[in-house]
């Protein structure tokens, strides 16, 4: 049986109506039976096939600092300032990555859309740098990772420049892939998939399908994977 149910995407969808922070405390319980216990459920019974893809990869099922994205939004930067997220984000990520711009493994759970994602997202220059040099100095493993991803039905998405990173030919090979910002494959899924009861290997299967990206960027920033 999946963790997650109905009522999970129904208590996401009445947060989108009552965001606000007086109706999230009156509902708090609701949203701990519904949400949160179901997704710290669910990282459990990931833990063995997460451990099992590298030992380098962390499932924690904890309420604070562990896999489960936490639900208060930073709006500091953003015109929207609703303070909570109508999503529950789960990340298993490298256990060197300090934060959400670690390598790692990504389940999305949205009323507007649910995904599985795989890879690193907005990393820092120097990450960014890194991996640039590494699909210009070693595009054959890149291209084999994008190859085994494509034939999953992943695709790769996220930010990209406009123009040539700085020191690359505007005629390079590998160019579309150079100008990335992020380096995200996205799959999506359906409510009746995450609700079904082989949620769980499903997901097990379609991270499985994401490891030549792992090693990859893994190689790539010079860490153990």
């Amino acid at each position: 049986m999946s963790e997650f149910t109905p009522e999970c995407f129904n208590f996401l969808n009445l947060l989108s109506v009552n965001n606000d922070r007086e109706w999230f405390k009156a509902n708090q319980q609701q949203y701990e039976d519904k949400v949160r216990t179901p997704a710290l459920k669910f990282i459990e019974a990931m833990q063995p096939h997460i451990l099992g893809l590298s030992p380098r990869l962390t499932a924690v099922p904890k309420k604070v600092g562990g896999s489960m994205m936490r639900p208060q939004r930073d709006s500091r930067f953003s015109k929207d300032k609703t303070p909570y997220k109508t999503n529950v984000g789960i990340q298993f990520r490298h256990f060197q990555g300090k934060d959400v711009h670690a390598p790692g493994l990504y389940l999305h759970i949205a009323n507007d859309g649910c995904f599985i994602g795989a890879g690193i997202w907005h990393p820092e220059s120097k990450t960014l740098n890194a991996i640039r040099s590494c699909i210009d100095e070693n595009p054959n493993g890149y291209k084999k990772a994008l190859r085994e991803l494509t034939a999953q039905g992943f695709e790769m998405q996220g930010s990209t420049l406009i123009r040539p990173p700085k020191g690359y030919d505007k005629n390079h090979p590998m160019l579309e892939e150079l100008k990335r910002k992020d380096f995200i494959a996205i799959k999506p899924l359906s409510i009746e998939q995450v609700c079904a009861p082989e949620f769980v290997d499903v997901c097990a299967r379609e991270f499985a399908a994401c490891q030549q990206l792992m090693r990859y960027l893994c190689f790539a920033l010079d860490l153990d994977y």
